[in-house]
């Protein structure tokens, strides 16, 4: 498996600049065309920032369209869902909201048009023999018998089929193209077949529903679409795409063009096995923030502006190829490194005592919220005599190159003083509970008065101004990079270690009331939020978005 790092152009800008300054198209009009049958994810971004992004780029627009074909599927949790996933990544369709569903009794004219023309019949097989039909790639199929049935039949067992005489599967309506063609979507597709369910946006109102095939073109030329922008996967059926334009009076006839979809490393993109994950009880739901759903990596705490530079970034070109999310966290911390204040934050706090700091005494320091831009200003932070460190901050008995806190050796504490650890107290299984160590009152700002240089700085709360929170450390869902990879079970490859949780964290006092909207870097530790679901006024609960550097490139 090949991973492409990153990927430059976009094939399809310069067709269509050629399209506008050849006069092909006077402007151009494309469409973002979801199934409302579940929530979007990574990518998807990648297709709406594609088809929004030409439109705005050419000065023409983009439609929203749901294609919703299949009741049995479809939600309106659903469309609710990609409408605000849309509008996160910050495009509008304005006016311009469309669902196949809206289209449903031109489609059945045209249907019968078909029928009229001897271009399409009633079948009777189930679908099972249909698919026994079919033929394969070496053998062409077979014809049914109801293949030359008459117009008139056909034509009265499709009005009874939207009469509601016959139950599910009994009936369908095939197109009459040719069972032998090497394509093997052109040997007599199904055009209708019969749901007895409600509909999300048309109610009660039909029995019979149209294929996606069937629906998706016509749609586009109702809307005046001039480039149907699809994933490489709806390539071998352009033939049909476009024989249902030629067959029927259609008002305009888009073009289809197909890009290679978004294989992102590290996850699933199905829609079946993202249902089984949520299922299954695996993840907490679509937006548990390990998901590759827009509402997951929301909730985690990636930006639009993040999602909408990566997908600039990976470009867009014709042939498959891996994308390793690595490039997508780089450009979440490359977004948030421009716009997150700093904080100071313990994840796992290890007291620290400085023995000879005035025992009553508080001071404040001054902290920079965000050391390149003194625009975004300042707050104050308190320091006392009890104040935590993180554990891994202090090693009793340090390996090579460890510059943080060990007995006899001096540190700095960021913002604060240089202290020096003069012991440490130890529970019955040995593993340090407490901390000692003595500052040095003229190295006040962190740095000493006769100059001497001190290695390591180590961040900290104070014990006494400090808020107790549930920190949530994520990484990725799966341990293989491909998990679908040669059609092995996918669910092999889970990381089990995909969440940690920290359940009594020590943060600044400040962060007491952080709204969810923003984002925070907890200095030296990664990129947090507060999680909008379960944070609470006084009590928030933080997702760890990204961490400051890729640690997978060391495993």
């Amino acid at each position: 498996m090949s991973t492409e790092q990153t990927v430059s152009g976009n094939f399809l800008r310069t067709i269509i600049d050629d399209d506008l300054a050849s006069g092909r198209h006077a402007g151009i009009v494309t469409r973002f065309p979801p199934e409302p049958n579940g929530y979007l994810h990574i990518g998807h971004a990648k297709s709406i920032c594609l088809n929004f992004g030409l439109a705005q780029q050419s000065g023409g627009r983009c439609h929203l369209r749901f294609d919703d074909t299949n009741p049995a599927k479809e939600e309106v949790e659903y469309i609710e869902s990609i409408k605000e996933s849309v509008r996160w990544l910050g495009f509008d369709w304005g006016t311009h909201l469309y669902y196949a569903s809206d289209n449903f009794e031109q489609l059945y004219q045209w249907a019968e048009y078909l029928i009229q023309q001897g271009k399409a019949y009633v079948e009777e097989l189930s679908a099972e023999e249909i698919r026994n039909h079919r033929g394969t790639l070496t053998e062409p199929g077979t014809e049914s018998s109801s293949r030359n049935r008459p117009i008139t039949e056909s034509l009265d067992l499709f009005r009874r089929m939207r009469g509601d005489d016959f139950p599910d599967g009994a009936r369908v309506l095939r197109a009459r193209i040719d069972m032998a063609s090497p394509n093997m979507n052109l040997r007599d597709p199904v055009l209708y077949r019969i749901i007895h369910a409600p509909h999300p946006h048309v109610g009660d109102a039909w029995r019979i529903y149209p294929m996606y095939d069937f629906a998706h073109g016509q749609s586009d030329a109702m809307e005046g679409i001039t480039h149907s922008i699809c994933t490489l996967e709806f390539e071998d059926h352009k033939p049909l795409y476009d024989w249902f334009l030629d067959n029927l009076p259609v008002p305009c006839k888009p073009r289809q063009y197909e890009f290679a979809r978004l294989n992102l490393t590290y996850t699933v993109m199905s829609k079946r096995k993202l249902h089984e994950l949520v299922n299954s009880g695996t993840v907490s739901g679509w937006d548990d923030p390990r998901m590759p759903t827009l509402v997951g990596i929301r909730r985690r705490g990636f930006t639009p502006e993040a999602v909408r530079a990566f997908c600039e970034r990976i470009g867009v070109g014709r042939s498959d190829s891996w994308i390793d999310v690595s490039i997508l966290e780089e450009c979440v911390r490359e977004d948030l490194n421009e716009r997150a204040p700093r904080a100071l934050a313990v994840l796992r706090p290890l007291k620290l005592v400085i023995d000879n700091y005035p025992e009553s005494q508080v001071e404040e320091f001054e902290a920079a919220n965000h050391p390149q831009k003194p625009e975004m200003g300042s707050r104050t932070v308190a320091f006392s005599r009890e104040i935590f460190i993180e554990q891994d901050d202090f090693e009793e008995t340090p390996p090579k190159g460890f510059f943080r806190m060990t007995p006899g050796t001096e540190v700095r504490l960021r913002y604060a003083y240089i202290v020096r650890c003069t012991g440490v107290i130890k529970d019955e299984q040995g593993r340090a509970i407490e901390v000692h160590c003595e500052y040095d009152p003229a190295s006040r700002g962190g740095s000493a008065a006769d100059g001497r240089k001190i290695k390591g700085t180590i961040h900290w709360v104070s014990a006494s101004h400090s808020i107790d929170a549930e920190v949530r450390l994520f990484d990725r869902l799966f341990s293989d990079p491909n998990p679908d990879r040669g059609g092995a079970d996918y669910r092999q490859f889970l990381n089990h270690d995909s969440i940690e949780i920290l359940p009594a964290a020590k943060l600044e006092l400040g962060l007491a009331s952080a709204d969810s909207r923003q984002r925070l870097q907890f200095e030296r530790l990664g990129y947090f939020r507060p999680d909008p679901r379960d944070s609470a006024p006084g009590k928030p609960v933080f997702n760890r978005i990204v961490t400051l550097k890729d640690a997978w490139t060391k495993k």
